[in-house]
C-alpha cells in the first residue's frame, strides 16, 4: 500500500490507517482483535484509539492485535483529554498496559474543541513532552474539532509534530486552512472521518457526485479524495469488519494520487454539487451574537443526510460538544445569510434546530 510520510519524524505512513471507535460488540475482544490484525496482514501500519473509545475496550482490542504483530512494523496512536499533568501521565500509563507497548509512537492531546479548551491545556501539553523526553512517547500531536482558522494559530505555536482533525469530501472547506498550515508547516495530517462519521456509505445515490469515471463507489471516491490531499498523510477509517478492511484496501489499491490541478477541479466540483449542504466554508462568520453558525450547519448536514434529529443530536454533542440550544442565541438578524454563497437559509435551520428538545426522537 502507497505510504506517505508524516511530517519531518522520518515515518512513513500507510495511506489507510485503522480507527478503533467503531467496533462492533466491544466486550468481544479477541474476535474485535482479529480485525485489526486482518488490516495489518493486509499492509495497514497505523492504528489509532482511545481511552473511552468502544465502552473503554478500544485500547484493549489493539492492544490484543499488537501482541501478534511485528515490533517495528507498525505504528500506535493513542490519547488523553484531561486538563491535568498528572491525570494525563496515569492515562498514558494505562494506555501503555493495555496497548502492550513500551511506547506510544504518537500520543495526542485530545478532544480540543474550543480555543478556551485548548487554553487550559498547558500542564498536559508539558505532562506529554515530558513523556517524550522520557521514552513513553515518541511523537506528540493534537486531535482537533476546531475551525481551521483557529486549529491553524494552535499549531504555530510549535508544540506538536502532528494533528489529527476530521476532513472528508463533505467538509473540506471548513478544515482547509488548518490541512494546508499543518503541511507548509512540516506537520503529519491524519484524517479521521474520511468517511463523514458513516454519511457518505449510507448515502450512496445522494452523494454520488464524488464519483469520478474511475471510482467504483462513491466510498472509493471519497478514500481517494483525501488521499490525494498533498498535505494528508493517513486516512482514517474505523473498521467493524474484515470485509471493510477489504474495501478501503481495495479503494487506494494500486492507486496514486491525483495531480494537484485534478485534485483543485474536484475540491470545486463537489462544492458546485452540494446544492442544500452546508460546504462549512465559513463566510457567514462572524456572528454578531457569536452563533458557532458552521458547527450547527455541519449537524444539519446530518439531518439532511441521516434522516433523523438523532444523528443530528450526536454530531453537535460527541463531535462539536454543543447542545441544540447553541442555535438559540441568532436573533435572526439575516446578516450570515447575506453572506452565504450557497444562499442556505441559515435562520430556518437555527431555528429548528434550536427546537429539538435533548430527549425527542
Amino acid at each position: 500500500m502507497l505510504r506517505k510520510p508524516y511530517g519531518r519524524t522520518g515515518k512513513e505512513l500507510t495511506v489507510i490507517g485503522c480507527g478503533g471507535m467503531r467496533f462492533a460488540e466491544p466486550e468481544k475482544i479477541d474476535a474485535n482483535a482479529e480485525v485489526v490484525l486482518h488490516a495489518y496482514e493486509r499492509g495497514i501500519n497505523y492504528f489509532d484509539t482511545a481511552p473511552g473509545y468502544c465502552k473503554d475496550h478500544s485500547e484493549e482490542i489493539v492492544g490484543a492485535a499488537v501482541k501478534q504483530m511485528a515490533p517495528g512494523t507498525f505504528y500506535v496512536s493513542t490519547k488523553c483529554s484531561s486538563e491535568s499533568g498528572s491525570k494525563l501521565t496515569e492515562s498514558l500509563e494505562r494506555s501503555l498496559k493495555r496497548l502492550n507497548v513500551e511506547k506510544i509512537d504518537f500520543f495526542h492531546i485530545w478532544c480540543v474543541v474550543t480555543l478556551d479548551q485548548w487554553k487550559r491545556r498547558g500542564e498536559a501539553v508539558k505532562a506529554a513532552l515530558k513523556a517524550k523526553e522520557q521514552g513513553l512517547v515518541e511523537h506528540v500531536a493534537i486531535s482537533s474539532h476546531l475551525p481551521g482558522n483557529e486549529l491553524k494559530g494552535v499549531l504555530a505555536e510549535g508544540h506538536f509534530e502532528g494533528v489529527t482533525l476530521g476532513y472528508s469530501a463533505i467538509n473540506f472547506p471548513y478544515r482547509q486552512e488548518a490541512v494546508e498550515s499543518a503541511g507548509r508547516m512540516g506537520l503529519g495530517v491524519v484524517a479521521m472521518n474520511p468517511l463523514g462519521g458513516g454519511l457518505i456509505p449510507q448515502n450512496p445515490e445522494r452523494l454520488d457526485f464524488l464519483r469520478g469515471p474511475n471510482d467504483g463507489t462513491v466510498v472509493d471516491a471519497a478514500l481517494r479524495f483525501v488521499v490525494s490531499s498533498p498535505h494528508i498523510t493517513t486516512a482514517l477509517v474505523g473498521f467493524t469488519t474484515k470485509q471493510h478492511v477489504d474495501e478501503a484496501v481495495s479503494a487506494v489499491e494500486d492507486f496514486q494520487p491525483y495531480p494537484p490541478e485534478h485534485f483543485e477541479r474536484m475540491k470545486g466540483s463537489i462544492i458546485e454539487a452540494f446544492d442544500d449542504l452546508c460546504t462549512g466554508c465559513g463566510y457567514c462568520l462572524p456572528c454578531p451574537q457569536e452563533v458557532q453558525i458552521p458547527k450547527l450547519m455541519d449537524a444539519y448536514n446530518h439531518l439532511l443526510l441521516g434522516g433523523n434529529r438523532d444523528s443530528m443530536r450526536s454530531r453537535l454533542k460527541w463531535h462539536w460538544g454543543l447542545s441544540p440550544e447553541a442555535a438559540a442565541a441568532c436573533s435572526m438578524c439575516g446578516e450570515c445569510e447575506d453572506k452565504c454563497t450557497q444562499h442556505l437559509p441559515i435562520r430556518e435551520r437555527m431555528k429548528l434546530i434550536s427546537e429539538i428538545d435533548e430527549g425527542e426522537g
